[in-house]
């Protein structure tokens, strides 16, 4: 390969975040702004599905390519495009589900069946499915394929387990979090893949985040909460920049650390 090639399709170690519990804090409150945000536009500011969507996917393509030309972590530039494969997703699914007419559970069967697509190409690629090792352009352009139809599933599954199940958002929310809890579990006490652990967490806090979203926004004629799209949006926007402004903090940080001292810290 070309010295050029080599150094395009190499990626930095440090340029997806560590899984800590930060970075879940982090990817609720994104993907719930996904869904007040995306919601903001498109209905609250009437632009309508389509239009946000063409809009929102624009900016997580000017995001994503930025990203993927980093050579290390950048906390805001990564978070922004985490809000953008929502936004994205929301608008996208809304889209599909109400102005197509698809309904929720065949258009989550059709971002399913994209989801799954892009996991098998993915698979038969040789590029490696745990975020802690992917080292490639291609194999972080897989990652962020995956997560733009994850965080587009997790609408239509939030929308139709609340509306069309007879859950409703708060039960909804209890039923997607008690899953999560026992993923979690999962984690500490058994021996599956923290692979598959990690890709099934970070499915679900796509519907938990719609759900919470909802739940937190619409009227209490709806059921729920009545706080408005935009409070809630920039409610979690301050929320959002002050654990990525604490992220950059910590990985200068570390950055600061010797490199025996950073060893010797992660290994207690």
């Amino acid at each position: 390969m070309p010295a050029g090639a080599e150094q395009l399709s190499r990626i930095s170690v440090k340029k997806l975040p560590q899984i800590t519990a930060l970075f879940w804090v982090l990817k609720i409150a994104a993907t719930t702004l996904g869904e007040t945000g995306g919601d903001e536009v498109a209905q609250t500011l009437h632009v309508g599905y389509l239009a946000s969507f063409f809009l929102f996917i624009g900016i997580f393509l000017v995001a994503a390519t930025a990203q993927l030309r980093a050579r290390k972590l950048h906390p805001p530039l990564y978070w922004t495009v985490i809000i953008a494969t929502s936004t994205a997703g929301t608008t996208l699914s809304d889209f599909l589900d109400r102005s197509a007419g698809l309904g929720y559970f065949k258009g989550s069967l059709l971002i399913f069946s994209g989801l799954l697509l892009t996991f098998l190409v993915w698979s038969l690629s040789g590029e490696t499915f745990a975020v802690e090792k992917i080292k490639t352009l291609r194999g972080e352009t897989f990652y962020w394929t995956a997560i733009l139809f994850s965080n587009t599933l997790g609408t239509a599954f939030g929308d139709y387990l609340s509306d069309s199940s007879g859950l409703h958002y708060w039960g909804s929310a209890v039923l997607i979090a008690s899953v999560m809890v026992a993923v979690l579990l999962a984690h500490r006490y058994t021996r599956v893949s923290r692979t598959v652990l990690f890709w099934t967490a970070f499915v679900l806090t796509r519907p938990l985040g719609a759900t919470a979203g909802d739940l937190l926004w619409k009227p209490h004629t709806m059921g729920g909460l009545g706080l408005g799209t935009a409070n809630v949006s920039y409610g979690l926007l301050t929320l959002i920049g002050a654990l990525t402004v604490y992220s950059v903090w910590r990985q200068r940080q570390d950055e600061a650390q010797p490199a025996w001292a950073t060893v010797t810290t992660r290994a207690q």
